[in-house]
């Protein structure tokens, strides 16, 4: 499949994550199908996309016409027989891997042998899931990062048998659509998880130990680095902090920083009470009294703030 003969996109999954990744292809003037198994799943989806239009209109980030032409472009089905005729897949279905071998076993053999064929899981072995793909030089990971329609980093992932020209075509379609694509190894977590995880650790670790509460390790990101990483990656800050004053920190530090391999307590311990976080009401923090949505409108409007300063 050539990057300019990708017409008709199907994305499976109308969750936060699919229906996100359909209006970024509407945007674009792709004709996109979002896909699920049930009429409840695919109304959450119109639910968001509405939801997130609105946003972006309030913002200013689109008019309500280029909105309206956004949505019109955006279809919905139950049926598999939409996978048919697409050009380019994208699977963002639940993340157990029997899930996603059982969804790949009867799609790639419903599609035509030349499309495009990814999956957006957040850490899962490309290389497992292609197990069950017929053909799997096509296929590979595009793990977009949420909400994807206004974050733009994309990880392009090669699992062992995804060739290099399905890649390559994964990235600049990524690169048309306004994305900042990178291309990463099949391993788990891929980067920015390893990355999302390692500081997730370090900051229970200090909570736990008292060095700060969990409100002010959240404004240290929030007012310190936050800033620093919109702007600059880790070896460029090192280079300009002095690679001496931060191999004198590392040679004691290092060692007092977590290394556990063990989920922490203080995650773990929610599970049980089904403490998910916003989706939940109650995670790290409490959401009563609509205060989910609010944070949710905060951060949208946050990002789309940092993105036209930073990547228009």
């Amino acid at each position: 499949m050539e990057l300019n003969k990708i017409n008709k996109i199907v994305i499976a999954g109308a969750g936060v994550m699919g229906a996100s990744i359909a209006q970024i292809f509407a945007e674009n003037n792709y004709t996109v199908v979002l896909y699920d198994i049930a009429e409840q799943f695919l109304q959450k989806g119109r639910d968001l996309i509405r939801i997130n239009q609105e946003i972006l209109i309030k913002e200013g980030a689109v008019t309500k016409e280029q909105s309206e032409k956004l949505i019109g472009l955006i279809s919905y089905s139950l049926d598999k027989e939409c996978f048919k005729d697409a050009d380019y897949v994208i699977e963002a279905i639940v993340e157990k891997m029997e899930v996603k071998h059982e969804f790949w076993n009867i799609v790639s053999s419903i599609v035509s042998e030349d499309a495009i064929l990814t999956s957006n899981t957040s850490g899962l072995s490309l290389t497992e899931i292609a197990k069950a793909v017929k053909i799997p030089e096509r296929f590979s990971g595009m793990h977009w990062v949420n909400p994807p329609h206004l974050v733009p980093l994309v990880e392009v992932i090669k699992g062992e048998k995804t060739s290099h020209k399905a890649a390559e075509v994964v990235f600049k379609l990524a690169e048309k659509l306004g994305k900042k694509p990178v291309i990463v190894k099949d391993a788990p977590g891929f980067v920015l998880n390893r990355f999302q995880f390692a500081v997730l650790r370090e900051a229970m670790h200090i909570v736990e130990s008292g060095i700060a509460s969990m409100e002010d390790v959240d404004k240290v990101f929030k007012y310190g680095l936050g800033m620093r990483y919109a702007c600059l990656g880790p070896f460029e800050i090192a280079d300009l902090g002095g690679l001496d004053t931060f191999y004198n920190i590392a040679s004691y530090l290092f060692k007092d920083i977590s290394g556990a391999k063990e989920v922490h307590h203080l995650l773990a311990d929610l599970m049980p009470e089904k403490a998910y976080g916003v989706k939940s009401c109650k995670g790290f923090y409490d959401y009563p009294n609509g205060r989910d949505k609010e944070v949710i409108e905060k951060r949208d409007a946050d990002f789309i703030k940092i993105a036209k300063c930073l990547y228009k």
